[in-house]
């Protein structure tokens, strides 16, 4: 089952992404985060569904259940970049890197591209054969 709890469809996904931002909530959190038209009883239906994947955490308050994440965001960080890097770059790391930088050209600051060269430079003086 750990495999499926990366496994999310783009509801699913804005949902994961509402509880990360809250640390935790209720359906009815939820819906006012998402500020949902769809309403309560979708996002009751799709948070148990979560719950029952492994994504997502569930307890009991009083009538209500609390959803937090079931794992912190830098543990669910690798699967879904694994994902990213399978889906749309063909497993490349480069082309994902190269197309993020592109993306982002008009708002990377001098201080990011520092950060960025001096990474560069690190994992290259680690590497004799680079």
């Amino acid at each position: 089952m750990t495999g499926e709890r990366y496994k999310l469809g783009g509801r699913e996904r804005e949902i994961v992404d509402a509880v990360y931002a809250l640390g935790s909530a209720t359906a009815n959190e939820v819906v006012d985060h998402l500020r949902d038209p769809e309403g309560y009883d979708s996002i009751r239906i799709i948070l148990g569904k979560l719950a029952r994947k492994g994504t997502l955490s569930r307890t009991r308050d009083g009538r209500s259940y609390v959803y937090a994440p079931a794992v912190s965001r830098e543990a669910a960080r690798k699967p879904a970049m694994s994902h990213l890097l399978r889906t749309f770059f063909a497993g490349s790391t480069s082309r994902a890197v190269l197309a993020f930088l592109d993306m982002s050209r008009n708002e990377l600051s001098s201080q990011d591209l520092d950060e960025i060269g001096a990474w560069i430079e690190e994992q290259a003086g680690q590497d004799p054969e680079r």
